[in-house]
């Protein structure tokens, strides 16, 4: 029972990062309906912007807040320059440029930081903060939770109670009705990809340290957030943090528990991409889209 507890308990701190991951596509999908498939490469790159900044002595907390200003001003370019020029109607273009970037940006990175891997510092020590018998809470997997708890309280008060927020949330619901009313859809659209950049380099951060640094450090982790956002529903935040927490629980379990064939982990969450897709298409939390005929 310690081991299904332990277990329980490294899922959610795995969870907390895939939330963070989903949190960035789901503000991407709210902000013009449609799937950054280069998120996870954005959020390598500037991973590797916070690890240039602490191996030149500053503080891994400062060095990664740094990364995240920078992600908001190249999400914001991203979207200028290359995803407003494509328009939002046709959406084999906008996917077909999202993994043009992917490319490109992975390319980019091997460029310039070559392809060895980097140790990533910790934020919090991996040491036991609380300890129930054999079940040991770390002060890691404290920490990475209070990180996102207070990610998810900075995003509500952002949408909930300022005129940012409320632009925002205009512009998701209705983007023509929204520039009637003087709202600047272009500049929001390019906030919505600065900070969904912001948090893809936050989650980068959070699971360098575990993973190492390297060109492939998102790739795994931009499917298990792509499961969690379905599970959730890509128009709803609460979802986000609801699948990823789920996701990172279902798939330390499944390591554990689950061996007749190598890698189910994975497995685990197109297992439940699937599910959610034929059960419940708008996941736990979306709304169901209603279309007129």
């Amino acid at each position: 029972m310690e081991l299904f507890f332990n277990q329980v308990i490294n899922g959610i701190q795995q969870g907390a990062i895939y939330a963070a991951l989903a949190l960035a596509l789901v503000l991407i999908f709210r902000s013009n309906s449609l799937l950054n498939f280069a998120q996870g490469e954005m959020a390598m790159f500037s991973t590797f912007i916070a690890w240039i900044l602490a191996d030149n002595g500053f503080p891994v907390v400062f060095a990664i807040l740094a990364a995240m200003a920078v992600s908001v001003v190249g999400g914001a370019i991203i979207e200028r320059t290359l995803i407003r020029p494509v328009g939002s109607d046709n959406v084999l273009a906008i996917v077909i440029v999202t993994i043009g970037i992917f490319i490109a940006t992975n390319a980019l990175a091997g460029w310039i930081y070559g392809t060895d891997g980097r140790v990533f510092p910790r934020i919090f020590a991996n040491e036991s903060l609380v300890t129930f018998g054999d079940v040991t809470v770390t002060q890691e997997t404290t920490g990475i939770i209070a990180i996102l708890l207070v990610v998810v309280g900075l995003l509500y008060l952002l949408f909930q109670h300022t005129k940012v927020g409320l632009a925002m949330r205009a512009v998701s619901s209705n983007a023509e009705s929204a520039q009637l009313v003087g709202i600047r859809v272009g500049r929001i659209l390019m906030l919505g990809w600065g900070l969904a950049a912001a948090l893809g380099a936050l989650a980068g951060s959070l699971a360098a340290p575990q993973l190492n640094l390297s060109l492939n450090l998102m790739q795994g982790l931009l499917i298990y957030a792509f499961a969690a956002a379905t599970l959730g529903g890509f128009d709803s935040p609460l979802g986000a943090v609801v699948g990823g927490l789920i996701v990172g629980v279902t798939q330390t379990l499944a390591g554990q528990y689950i061996d007749f064939f190598d890698g189910f982990e994975l497995g685990s969450a197109f297992l439940l991409i699937l599910v959610v897709l034929l059960v419940r298409p708008q996941g736990l939390f979306g709304r169901a889209v209603v279309t007129r005929v």
